[in-house]
């Protein structure tokens, strides 16, 4: 059963969207929970890189061009797009917000099951995420009337908990373990990993579920704004890093189309407006489908 799921993981993750859309009661059970899948998720993705490669990576300048680009050319795409369909305050601020969103903690393990770079992935993965409260900031401070304030304890929390807290483990387990029973142990494990990102898309999905049954018109236009959003940020990754090789401009896109919406609400909260948690649940369906479509546009570039 557990190998069925694997190799047909990416098709079980927008599966797992649908379910949590048709079983609002369990997805929002599953919500609380989600930060503890996503330690086990890093520290499993991360115990399996080496991490002064790892550090290597986030030394180079393109990873933070990239960290850049996600953070804040396509939030500011995003502002013209919220624009030119005649969003309101509310609507605006949450497609901003989404767009300045770091990318998702998860976009290691799907990349590694797309069969793309990790290693780069994870990197920008990290830099998008250090850049993120700048990139909210800004959102919230030309969108937002009254005084911004930024839960930064909560956030640098986070990313101890999440990112420095997993790599120092990963840091410690490569030193004191030895390579061919780390080696052995991490077939096992490394596969499995997918399996976790199934509760993110199932748990997040619950807000926009709770939408749709209060007003299904107004649902309806979130699905269309997080399917264009998710389009437009995979698209113009692509065209931005085709110059590099196809596979390094659809790992580019992959991880600009996943976007870690559950992080910007615990640091901003409130701040974001009633609109933001709908959309990052209505986002789940196609960000959740990305991954199969990237695997077969991946498979007629060849």
């Amino acid at each position: 059963m557990f190998s069925f799921l694997i190799r047909h993981s990416l098709v079980f993750i927008f599966a797992a969207a649908i379910l949590g859309f048709l079983l609002p009661e369990y997805s929002l059970k599953v919500f609380p929970i989600l930060p503890y899948c996503l330690f086990v998720l890093m520290t499993l993705t991360l115990i399996g890189m080496k991490q002064n490669e790892l550090v290597i990576k986030l030394k180079q300048l393109y990873v933070w061009w990239y960290a850049c680009f996600h953070s804040f050319v396509l939030m500011l795409l995003s502002f013209a797009f919220a624009k030119f369909i005649g969003a309101d305050e509310a609507l605006t601020l949450a497609i901003v917000a989404v767009a300045a969103t770091g990318s998702l903690f998860a976009t290691p393990a799907i990349i590694r099951a797309l069969g793309f770079d990790v290693m780069t992935s994870m990197a920008m993965t990290i830099a998008s995420t250090i850049l993120l409260p700048v990139a909210i900031y800004v959102s919230l401070f030309l969108l937002q009337s009254g005084e911004v304030s930024l839960d930064m304890q909560a956030y640098i929390m986070r990313l101890v908990i999440f990112i420095f807290g997993p790599m120092l483990l990963s840091f410690v387990i490569h030193k004191y373990v030895p390579e061919d029973k780390l080696g052995r142990a991490l077939v096992k494990i490394s596969p499995y990993t997918i399996l976790v990102v199934f509760a993110f898309p199932f748990g997040l999905i619950s807000n926009f579920r709770l939408q749709w049954d209060q007003d299904p018109m107004l649902a309806y236009q979130l699905i269309g704004i997080s399917t264009f959003l998710v389009a437009l940020f995979f698209v113009a990754a692509f065209f931005l890093y085709k110059k590099l090789g196809k596979e390094q401009a659809f790992m580019a896109a992959v991880t600009a189309g996943n976007r870690n919406v559950l992080l910007t609400h615990t640091i901003a909260g409130s701040l974001l407006g009633p609109m933001f948690l709908p959309l990052a649940g209505a986002i789940q369906v196609p960000t959740s489908a990305l991954p199969i479509l990237t695997k077969w546009l991946a498979k007629r570039a060849k």
